[in-house]
Order: C-alpha cells, then structure tokens, then sequence
C-alpha cells in the first residue's frame, strides 16, 4: 500500500458515472468494504435509489447530479464532498459514452459530444479533484480502455478520445507525482471489453443493434483493479488479458495490431434491430444496471 493513501474503509471517494456498469458496480463493492462515497451521474432517480440501497446494506453515500462535460459542476461536486465529509481521498473519472458508426457518417456534433465526455470529463474531474487531493495525499484514477493504446473500428472516436485521456492522464502523472511530489497516485486503468450495458447506451448509426465482441470480463474485474488502485497506486493497470495483448501487439508489431482490429468489424454488429439509437449521448440512460448481456447461472 502507497504510503499517502489510506485504507479503503477510511476513505472517502468521489465517482462519476455511478449509474450504470462500471461505475455502478465499483459503487456497491466500495460501500460494502467501508468506503463512503459521493455518486456522480445524470440520472438522479438511479443515483438516489443506489444511495438508499447503500443506507439499507449500513453504507454511506450521497448523490450528486452532474454533468462530467461541465466543469462548473465538477467543481460544485468537490465541494459538495467537502461539505459532507471533510476531504477527498480518491477521485474516479469513470464516465464515458460512445457512438458504433464509421467515422466519416457520424455527425461532427456527436463526434464532439464524445470528447466533452469522456476526455473534457476526465480532465474537469482531475482539476476539481487536485486541490483536494494535494492536501493529505490520494489517488486519482482515470478510466481509459484497452483502445488507449490500440484501436476499434466503428468507434473511431470513442477510441481518441481514449487516446487523449491517457496523453492527459501520463502527462499529469508526470507533473504531480514525479515534479511535485505532494502524495497524489495518478492511475489509468485500462480494461478490455467489459459486460456492461456500454453498446446499448451509445449513439448508433449502424443497421444492427451493437454489440461488444467475446471475451467480455465481468464488470468486477474492473471494479477490483479500481479499488486496489485506490489504496496501493499504479501507473498504467490493463485489466484482462486481452488487455495486455491488444495493446502490446498495437505497440511492437502495428501493423498485425491494425489487421486484428479490422476483424472486429462484423463483431460489433448483433442481428437484432437497433433498440435505442439516440443511446444515452445526450440524455441520462435510467437503466440502473452493471450487465449488458445476461449472466448465465
């Protein structure tokens, strides 16, 4: 465990995109080890159900509805955290959306929408977050994908924008762990395509409902490599095995990196009927749930 960050029990952590997947799931395993928490997302009739949830359970939380895209509200977050608890141990940039379509059809409008959130939201999280953080030390931990490093076709901008949130997530590692040195762990996490409603929330501009391709890892991979993060640091954690070999293959050998990743074309295409188009770019999703495709028992 990193010196600066305190155990999970004892912590206080802030998380965007508590609403659904990812976010959802780090939520619920956060609040059952100890951790009390600020949950930030857009759909606050989801938010304030998963606060009572953790009330019932003997957890602590707060709901606070924002939108990651406006840093105002990022700010008004973090002092929403102070306010309520005293001070901020981790922060998680974990919000993100996306679009399935070919990058010379999507609308130049929803190609922005896309770095608003996912890249502008890291970065308003990170800055709010800092002040914060510098004070007792804490771990700022930056969602980024397996695409950070690689890329997929059909969600050409989905993936630079993941592109982007690592440059900005190693660049500002640079500046406060390795120039300042004031006791805040900087960590991108990285995980491979994940079991979550993702596909169904995004923007879809294709004739076929989207899919994310086989091997998925369970949301709770990813939630685990967050937490332990939270109390240990890291630098860059790929979360999954095909993690670790998508991205090294983009890095030693790109030009197989490239041929791979036009085989995943067809792979994001379900023969069903597109459900949602308009997915959740825009408006809040209310969906409530960490799965995308149903568990098998």
């Amino acid at each position: 465990m990193a010196s600066h960050l305190r155990p999970l029990a004892e912590q206080i952590i802030v998380l965007t995109g508590a609403s659904s997947g990812i976010g959802l799931c780090t939520a619920q395993l956060a609040a059952e080890r100890g951790a009390r928490l600020v949950l930030v997302a857009r759909s606050g009739d989801v938010l304030e159900q998963l606060v009572a949830e953790i009330a019932a359970n003997g957890g602590t939380a707060i709901a606070a509805i924002a939108d990651v895209a406006d840093r105002a509200q990022m700010d008004e977050v973090a002092r929403i955290a102070i306010a309520e608890f005293g001070r901020i141990d981790t922060w998680i940039n974990n919000a993100g959306v996306s679009v399935y379509g070919r990058l010379d059809q999507v609308m130049d409008e929803d190609h922005r929408k896309i770095f608003e959130t996912n890249f502008w939201g890291v970065v308003n999280g990170s800055l709010a977050a800092l002040p914060y953080l510098q004070l007792e030390g804490g771990a700022l931990i930056n969602l980024g994908s397996e695409v950070s490093e690689a890329v997929v076709p059909l969600q050409g901008m989905y993936s630079a924008s993941k592109h982007a949130v690592k440059g900005f997530t190693d660049a500002l590692r640079v500046e406060v762990e390795q120039t300042d040195a004031r006791g805040v762990s900087v960590t991108l996490i990285q995980p491979t395509a994940v079991n979550t409603p993702f596909p169904h929330n995004a923007r879809n501009y294709l004739d076929q409902e989207p899919q994310l391709p086989d091997p998925m890892i369970d949301p709770q991979d990813v939630a685990e490599s967050i937490l332990k993060a939270a109390t240990e640091g890291g630098r860059d954690v790929k979360v999954g095995a095909m993690s670790t070999f998508n991205t090294a293959i983009a890095k030693m050998v790109p030009w197989l990196g490239d041929w791979m990743s036009s085989r995943q074309t067809d792979r994001q295409q379900s023969t069903e009927k597109p459900r949602r188009p308009e997915g959740t770019l825009y408006e809040p999703g209310h969906s409530g749930r960490i799965h995308g495709r149903a568990l098998h028992t």
